[in-house]
């Protein structure tokens, strides 16, 4: 264990994570930083490779999550600690290498700097994720370094595609789901995320009648048919938190949002609007189907609409975020949180958060899997992103951990 730990440098793991950010990789556009990390790979002695998937096949197979960002390919780099037993129970690590746009507010920083100062390692996806990518890289570079031999393969997936629906993880599922387990060192304040909610993207479109506004009456207003939809929605969002939740996400005020995020309505200020459309989020609560997710939202927006107009288009699109779990009582919940114990002097807490992520692909194929990273949260898709080089550190030597009890146990 010590032998392995020891090549863990923070220095080194700040650096190349400053390497990736450096790369600008909105989501849609991953080529180039995928092939940094095979880069980044290879001078850690690792056998890497770039994979281009075909996206086409992708968009047609059963269970496609969907995609929100214009693309026309699709790539990754898988990254390969390879094992003495082709036999042996094989360990993936995953993170993403998309992140989003930088926005138009001023940063202190350029978003693409890269700069490591003040002890952390500042710009876009230096955190959401680049940051846990690096680091599990450099834990598997330590691995290599200190002559290890392990039983099976650990296999680190760098995908493309979380941000906007998960096709990225998708991606290399297909390929190869040959997992007994996985790790995602997502942001969690260097907790241990066992569950988490699901997210559907809806857009409904609110028909009416145009006319005068000097003979409004004449019209019927989508304006006025939506309002009392809106209202139905947050009923709706009451509603589903109001029941039993997951014990990991009793205590949060709000684990499954709904929210509606932008409308469009009307051509002119004197002419009644004939259509309006509402965009927006719906929280999946753990253990809910997507059908069944989406057949409630609808229920609720015929109960409240009107006979005044066309019923009420709802268009489901954009990327499906099933929710996800891996039972408390796994092993490899208790190898990871022993695992993160015996690093950090506690058992961090086991925890679930309301947003989508990818951990729910590898559940759906039976994967156990959960996620572990540095702290910040707070700081994903904000502005002045950064990381705690600290955190990383203490990410990749948990990672060391996991891998060396998962070979023995």
């Amino acid at each position: 264990m010590a032998g392995a730990l020891q090549y863990i440098a923070a220095d080194a793991i700040a650096r190349d994570v400053g390497r990736a950010v450096r790369v600008p990789s909105i989501t849609g556009s991953e080529r180039a930083v995928a092939a940094e990390v095979v880069a980044i790979a290879a001078e850690l002695g690792l056998q890497a490779e770039l994979v281009e998937f075909d996206l086409d096949a992708l968009r047609r197979a059963p269970g496609y999550p969907g995609e929100e960002a214009p693309r026309d390919e699709l790539v990754g780099a898988l990254v390969t600690l390879p094992g003495r037993d082709p036999g042996a129970p094989r360990l993936a690590l995953n993170g993403h290498i998309d992140v989003v746009a930088a926005g138009t507010e001023p940063w202190q920083r350029d978003p693409w700097s890269g700069a490591v100062a003040g002890g952390c390692v500042h710009g876009r996806g230096s955190l959401d994720m680049k940051g846990g990518l690096i680091a599990a890289l450099h834990a598997m570079g330590a691995l290599r370094a200190a002559g290890v031999r392990l039983p099976g393969d650990v296999v680190l997936q760098a995908v493309p595609a979380e941000e906007d629906g998960g096709l990225g993880t998708f991606a290399a599922l297909q390929r190869d789901d040959d997992f007994a387990a996985a790790l995602i060192p997502e942001p969690t304040e260097l907790r241990i995320v066992c569950a988490h909610g699901g997210a559907l993207t809806f857009t409904g479109t609110v028909r009416g009648k145009t006319a005068h506004a000097a003979l409004r009456l004449e019209g019927v207003s989508a304006i006025d048919r939506y309002m009392p939809i809106h209202a139905a929605l947050h009923e709706h969002e009451r509603s589903i938190n109001a029941r039993p939740r997951h014990p990991l996400l009793a205590d949060h005020p709000l684990p499954y949002p709904l929210l509606v995020g932008q409308l469009q309505a009307g051509r002119w200020s004197s002419q009644v609007p004939e259509e309006l459309t509402f965009e927006g989020r719906l929280g999946v609560p753990v253990g809910q189907t997507l059908e069944d997710a989406r057949a409630g939202l609808e229920r609720a927006v015929a109960a409240a609409a009107d006979d005044h107009g066309p019923p009420v288009q709802i268009v489901w699109s954009g990327g499906q975020f099933a929710p996800g779990e891996t039972a408390l009582d796994d092993p490899w919940v208790t190898l990871v949180q022993d695992a993160a114990a015996a690093e950090l002097g506690a058992p961090p807490p086991l925890v679930g958060v309301g947003y989508g992520c990818d951990m729910r692909l590898f559940c759906a194929r039976g994967i156990p899997c959960v996620l572990f990273g540095p702290s910040g949260i707070e700081l994903a898709h904000a502005v002045d992103e950064r990381v705690a080089i600290a955190g990383l550190a203490a990410t990749a030597r948990v990672i060391v951990r996991c891998v060396l009890a998962f070979a023995t146990r």
